[in-house]
């Protein structure tokens, strides 16, 4: 298989095991995130305070994109699954800090529920400078 078309599978470190999905892909220089909800890592479900799971979402996020040495500014395409779709501008406010750069094309879908009540899901694709 040439270089360019190897596979990295990433997953975090303390990552529950048994999951059926890798955190991220890696082929050649695209990585493929996994839908990633804001799990308290300590209690294993989504907090109660909607600023405190944004704020885990993004982490783990980052987590992932690190693992891969990319940042959130390598991301060229976000998707954001929620059931909360009044939760838009509350999402966005923390969003936007969290970016040096131009945006990443991005979709914020609304949904059904979410699996551990999350009110947030986002995936996205990042393609290393």
């Amino acid at each position: 298989m040439p270089e360019e078309q190897k596979r990295r599978y990433i997953n975090l470190p303390g990552r529950r095991p048994g999951l059926p999905f890798s955190d991220a892909v890696l082929v050649g220089n695209t990585l493929y995130l996994s839908g990633r909800l804001g799990i308290d890592p300590e209690t294993g479900t989504v907090p109660d305070d909607v600023n405190r799971e944004i704020q885990l979402l993004f982490e783990g996020f980052e987590g992932v994109l690190a693992q891969a040495g990319m940042s959130m500014n390598d991301l060229v395409s976000v998707q954001i699954f929620s059931p909360a779709l009044d939760l838009w501008e509350t999402f966005n406010a923390a969003y936007v800090k969290r970016f040096s750069q131009e945006m990443p094309a991005r979709a914020y879908i609304g949904s059904g529920p979410l699996l551990l009540n999350g009110r947030f899901e986002m995936m996205g694709v990042a393609v290393k400078s």
